[in-house]
């Protein structure tokens, strides 16, 4: 069997982050670190290390963890610009300077559809200027994920349009067809399966990855666990 990928996750306290430490449980190809500002329970079941440290600490623990792969899953509420500039461009650039210069070899961003850094949404646009950022880091490969509406249960902030928009996701996903596809919502558990499916890519380059992509990744992860499963058994 190969060794096990040496991945450590930044934004663990997150819908995303949750559902990756969900899908880590039971997992033998991962090490699996995960490093945060405060303590999060642990899924149960669970074998894996959380790294607790201030935000200007997460450089020092990078470099001693000494991650593969990183995946960012950071991200805030966009009711405060500033704010919101801080975190989903700021600490993300920071933190993927940090993991290239602890020897990263892979950034895996979970950004969203749509993002353009010559939007007019300020939301869109600042993502997009953050995956600019990403690309000029020259990661081994870079992963950037485009996931539409995100589909799960948030702790914490509860923002009353989004839970409005998870009620009819069923729907509009029906009616977004063609080039508006990208927007359809996906589930957090099977967002993380694309995410572990990617961490696993030996290939170089820049990907982004839109609904079907993650779709499509997150089957073959399905597919490769179905597969071990069966040779254990044999």
């Amino acid at each position: 069997m190969a060794d096990p990928v040496n991945l450590t996750l930044v934004g663990a306290t997150g819908l995303v982050g949750r559902a990756v430490m969900e899908e880590m449980v039971g997992r033998p190809d991962f090490r699996f670190t995960a490093i945060a500002r405060r303590e999060v329970p642990l899924p149960k079941g669970a074998r894996m290390e959380m790294r607790l440290a201030p935000v200007d600490q997460w450089d020092d623990v990078l470099r001693e963890i000494q991650p593969e792969v990183v995946v960012c899953a950071l991200g805030t509420t966009w009711r405060n610009a500033e704010a919101f500039r801080a975190v989903d461009e700021g600490l993300v650039l920071k933190v993927a300077a940090a993991a290239k210069e602890a020897g990263a070899r892979h950034f895996i961003m979970v950004s969203s559809a749509g993002a353009n850094s010559a939007g007019r949404n300020f939301y869109l646009r600042v993502k997009g200027e953050t995956e600019n950022g990403l690309g000029r880091m020259q990661f081994r490969r870079l992963d950037i994920l485009h996931p539409g509406l995100l589909l799960g249960t948030r702790q914490g902030d509860l923002r009353v349009g989004e839970g409005l928009a998870r009620l009819a996701s069923p729907l509009m996903d029906l009616a977004l067809r063609g080039s508006w596809r990208k927007f359809r919502s996906i589930s957090a558990h099977r967002l993380s399966q694309a995410i572990l499916a990617l961490a696993l890519e030996k290939a170089g380059g820049r990907f982004i990855h839109d609904h079907d992509s993650l779709m499509r990744a997150a089957h073959r992860l399905e597919v490769k666990d179905r597969q071990e499963q069966a040779g254990r058994k044999t």
